[in-house]
């Protein structure tokens, strides 16, 4: 599991100049390459950093602020976590015990069931998937799939290359998945049904979202990207559970 930690020199003091929010993009920009200014204030609009401000209204972060930043940035882009399970961890961090002589505990992000789940390292990351650029080849390559199932699974829609003719992150999670069902004896015919089911969902959580990603407010559309996010979570764990709960009979549970 990718564990946060704050890049700080060794035996830095927390008495170390602040910095400034273009200094904390720099920071995280090499971890997390997507992360923009508007993305930091929507983070602190949501409360989940506080950052002091100079006389003149400037922002300055410490390195507690930084190691927040990372956690909440690590646990979006690793384990899908929603904002409000992440807040509440960080609420039990502040309630922790932070005495002379005793480091603060260690930002490690767990799923709601208190797991602590991890990612393949070839896994493409969930927010830089739409970014991810793969050629055919590449695709069946790093999926373990057959061209003649990429046909199949393209002829579903399951899979849908961009122009021209390259496919993104979310192609190979996709490709990834039929490969490891295949080993089940499922084919691509059994997943029309996954791909209309996504279909209507998607068309629901549009509906939540237009209003907001209509606002040529960069807030906005940053909240947008973040409510999108925590439905896609909400989403997973509501279809895990409900296939649990369908297969209790068949398992005798």
């Amino acid at each position: 599991m990718n564990e946060p930690a704050v890049s700080m020199p060794p035996g830095a003091a927390r008495s170390q100049p602040l910095m400034s929010i273009g200094e904390v993009l720099a920071q995280l920009r090499v971890e997390f390459p997507d992360t923009t200014i508007s993305k930091l204030r929507f983070l602190e609009a949501e409360g989940l950093v506080e950052p002091q401000r100079t006389p003149a209204g400037y922002r300055k972060y410490s390195w507690d602020d930084v190691a927040r930043l990372r956690f909440v940035l690590t646990a979006q882009r690793d384990q899908y976590l929603p904002l409000r399970v992440i807040r509440e961890q960080l609420a039990e961090w502040d309630a922790s015990p932070d005495g002379a002589g005793r480091p603060r505990p260690t930002l490690v992000a767990v799923g709601p069931g208190g797991e602590v789940p991890g990612r393949a390292p070839t896994e493409p990351d969930p927010v830089e998937s739409a970014s991810v650029r793969l050629s055919r080849t590449d695709l069946v390559a790093r999926s373990g799939i057959e061209e003649s199932t990429l046909g199949e699974l393209e002829r579903l829609g399951v899979v849908v290359s961009s122009p021209p003719g390259w496919y993104d992150g979310d192609a190979l999670i996709i490709a990834r998945a039929v490969a490891g069902l295949a080993a089940y004896g499922l084919e691509p015919r059994h997943l029309r049904a996954f791909r209309t089911a996504a279909d209507r969902e998607a068309g629901l959580f549009a509906q939540l979202l237009l209003p907001l990603a209509r606002q040529n407010d960069p807030a906005a559309r940053a909240r947008a990207a973040e409510t999108a996010r925590e439905l896609v979570a909400l989403s997973q764990q509501l279809h895990a559970a409900l296939v649990r709960v369908g297969l209790r009979s068949t398992l005798g549970r």
